[in-house]
């Protein structure tokens, strides 16, 4: 990796770039397409006894749905940030049996993040998308972002936001008490920036008078991380306000959910965050960026994101005192907040419609 590339999207990069070898050498993929008959493939990236996680969570109400084996189906589909093994093998496999091909973009590679390892990241996805017979963007951002560093793509396509399992990630019948408020940030954190942020952010709060306690969950990508962030706490004398926890499920994230008021998410330019379409679906009102995905995704009514400018050549992340300030606007209708989160996540990213949808996409695409 080039050494201009900041170490904490090192990682990142390399799990996207990187083909798992988990093929025999010589081995020859084995399709089989039944003509009408409507089961859906994944390549190797739901296999049994992996973890599931990132994109790939979003394939398990598909599998449930649609699911054959991985060696009879008649349609193939592929997230670009999960990719499958061997994937440029694999569609040209696909096309000379028959089998459709659905691509689900996400995000792509843009100088603020990737540096100079930009194309090398985009070049595969720009050769799978074209090679697909449709494709679904996770948001408006996701095709801006994708005609931009990809080129434009003439194939079927339209915008399906993120899905969410409504009845998992619900909100509480009793949220707690608002004294102290509780905040929450979660996913895999990839830069510093979106994570010493949030602490800032409580500080501010705290030494406003408002009492207020932060969780942080998730992995910290770059080096270092966990005691990057908890010196940041001790020096800012936050120990007793701050919880760190490790990755976690899904369950656990729907209880984490539920026992917090707000969730922060400051990260800059994020396609679609599941986070946050997870947090409305809880009840659990939004503050962020008004940046990438988020303004399709957290409505006025349901959060308050801060203004930030587009610039593919660097990272703009709010600050504490903005995402603070957020937060104090928020707070005087917390309660109405969370009400039409809960009824924007029913309206936009209700898991059953997402799936209903994708049914009638592969129906007409094997006929």
């Amino acid at each position: 990796m080039s050494e201009i590339i900041p170490w904490q999207f090192r990682r990142q990069i390399r799990s996207l770039l990187e083909i798992p070898a988990r093929r025999a050498a010589g081995k020859k993929l084995a399709l089989i397409r039944r003509a009408g008959h409507l089961s859906v493939g994944f390549g190797d990236v739901l296999d049994a006894g992996r973890p599931v996680h990132g994109g790939a969570v979003k394939l398990l109400p598909l599998r449930e749905a649609f699911g054959g084996n991985e060696r009879e189906f008649s349609v193939l589909y592929a997230v670009s940030s999960s990719q499958p093994g061997f994937a440029a093998d694999l569609f040209e496999r696909c096309r000379e049996c028959g089998i459709r091909i659905v691509w689900n973009q996400n995000g792509v590679g843009y100088p603020a993040w990737a540096g100079s390892e930009s194309e090398r990241l985009n070049g595969p996805m720009r050769d799978l998308r074209a090679m697909a017979d449709y494709v679904i963007y996770q948001s408006e951002f996701c095709r801006v972002s994708a005609d931009k560093f990809l080129g434009p793509c003439g194939l079927p396509s339209e915008i399906l936001y993120n899905p969410v399992d409504l009845e998992k990630f619900c909100p509480p019948e009793v949220r707690p008490d608002v004294k102290p408020l509780r905040l929450l940030t979660l996913g895999t954190h990839g830069y510093p920036g979106r994570v010493f942020s949030t602490i800032h952010c409580l500080d501010a709060l705290r030494r406003g008078g408002i009492e207020s306690s932060l969780t942080i969950a998730g992995r910290f990508q770059w080096k270092a991380g966990e005691a990057q962030v908890c010196g940041l706490v001790r020096q800012l004398g936050l120990e007793k306000h701050v919880t760190i926890l490790p990755p976690f499920s899904q369950d656990e994230a729907a209880r984490l959910y539920r026992e917090h008021h707000i969730v922060i998410h400051p990260k800059y330019m994020d396609p679609c965050p599941t986070v946050a379409v997870e947090a409305l679906a809880s009840g659990c009102p939004v503050v962020g960026s008004r940046s990438g995905g988020m303004p399709e995704l957290v409505g006025p009514d349901c959060g308050v994101l801060v203004e930030a400018a587009m610039d593919w050549s660097r990272l703009i992340t709010p600050s504490g005192a903005e995402l603070a300030d957020a937060v104090r606007a928020l707070l005087p209708r917390l309660e109405s907040a969370s009400q039409s989160a809960r009824q924007r996540a029913e309206n936009l990213f209700d898991a059953r419609k997402w799936v209903a949808r994708h049914a009638e996409i592969f129906s007409r695409l094997i006929k």
